[in-house]
């Protein structure tokens, strides 16, 4: 199972809104524009980068999707208390 996992985000307050993103994802939209324009995570103005963390770094429901999903096909949204995610796993070893 994997320890440590790298990944990118979208944070927003908005359900409506994580879905508008996630379906400009999956017409081919960029990630980490969509991520600078309309991100409210600090890591947004990386593009979303959260970088490499390890299991269990995260708020539970975070790091489970972190952990299970598909690699490099955006997820969501997903909610914490932080608002909606939209995440997209890069690796994880």
């Amino acid at each position: 199972m994997a320890k440590t996992a790298a990944a990118l985000h979208i944070l927003v307050k908005e359900e409506k809104l994580a879905q508008d993103i996630l379906a400009e994802l999956e017409k081919g939209a960029d990630f980490e524009k969509l991520a600078k324009k309309h991100s409210t995570c600090p890591s947004g103005k990386k593009g979303g980068h959260l970088g490499e963390f390890k299991q269990g770094a995260m708020v539970p429901a975070f790091d489970k999707v972190v952990f299970s999903c598909p690699l490099i096909v955006p997820y969501g949204p997903l909610h914490t208390q932080f608002g909606y995610h939209i995440i997209k796993v890069l690796y994880r070893n």
